[in-house]
């Protein structure tokens, strides 16, 4: 099995990494920190591709497939893990380059790191396009406007890219994760229910990318959770959720 992975240097992209590793899976890991992918193909079982960019960067996602794909051959999997999160306010003008930052990354960068594969995948007539995505896309989070944003957007680009690849043998998987202690979620001052460790998490997400399932959320219980939120009448989302704990602003992205 050939597996492409972004933002495999920390949190989730590492513990999906290590899952895949031991697995037997010959990987290609993409990350912006080279001494920490260095570090961490160094610890895996296997040898391994090691591509040191950021996911904004089309023209170096386009490299690193055109090397993987040239080593390996088409991978099985490609997952877009990469993402960032940061608090935002509306009425801060210095927020606005976090926002774009967060979208470029969180969007952009799924977008970009799909495109070089799915020609390679279509004409082989199979494969797995994996979305990491978030329950914080499933409505808007005070404080997290950005992040929330870009979450949403990521629901409805793969579920249109699902669609658009229908009948092309290569299936299309969103995951929507809830807490997972990662360094991301480290920094959240506030209660996280139903946290799961990382490599918990990553076992669940392959089981979920195995079967190739359309949507999930992980865990269930965050997915029971969503549904409601989804449910609930503005008004009293908005009474439950004015006073909700928020993301830290100013954090380096």
């Amino acid at each position: 099995m050939h597996v492409f992975l972004t933002g495999a240097s920390s949190g989730i992209g590492e513990a999906l990494a290590r899952h895949y590793a031991a697995a037997g899976a010959t990987l290609g890991l993409a990350a912006r920190r080279q001494r920490r992918l260095l570090e961490l193909a160094a610890e895996l079982p296997g040898a391994h591709a090691c591509y040191a960019l950021d996911v904004a960067d089309a023209a170096a996602l386009q490299a690193a497939a055109a090397d993987f794909i040239d080593r390996f051959g088409c991978p099985d999997i490609v997952i877009a893990n990469a993402g960032v999160s940061v608090g935002t306010l509306a009425d801060e003008a210095g927020d606005l380059p976090a926002f774009r930052r967060v979208f470029e990354t969180n969007v952009m960068g799924m977008a970009q790191t799909f495109q070089p594969f799915v020609a390679a995948m279509k004409a082989r007539g199979g494969g797995r396009l994996v979305g990491i995505a978030s329950v914080a896309g499933i409505r808007g989070l005070p404080g997290a406007g950005a992040y929330s944003a870009s979450k949403a957007a990521t629901i409805a680009y793969l579920e249109a890219l699902r669609v658009e690849l229908r009948g092309s043998g290569v299936r299309v998987v969103t995951i929507a994760p809830g807490y997972i202690a990662t360094p991301m979620t480290a920094v959240n001052s506030y209660p996280m229910p139903f946290l799961l460790p990382a490599a918990e998490a990553a076992r669940r997400f392959a089981r979920a990318i195995e079967r190739g399932v359309g949507y999930t959320v992980i865990p269930w219980q965050m997915g029971v959770v969503a549904k409601l939120l989804r449910l609930l009448p503005n008004p009293v989302f908005d009474a439950l959720f004015a006073r909700a704990g928020r993301k830290s602003r100013g954090l380096d992205l």
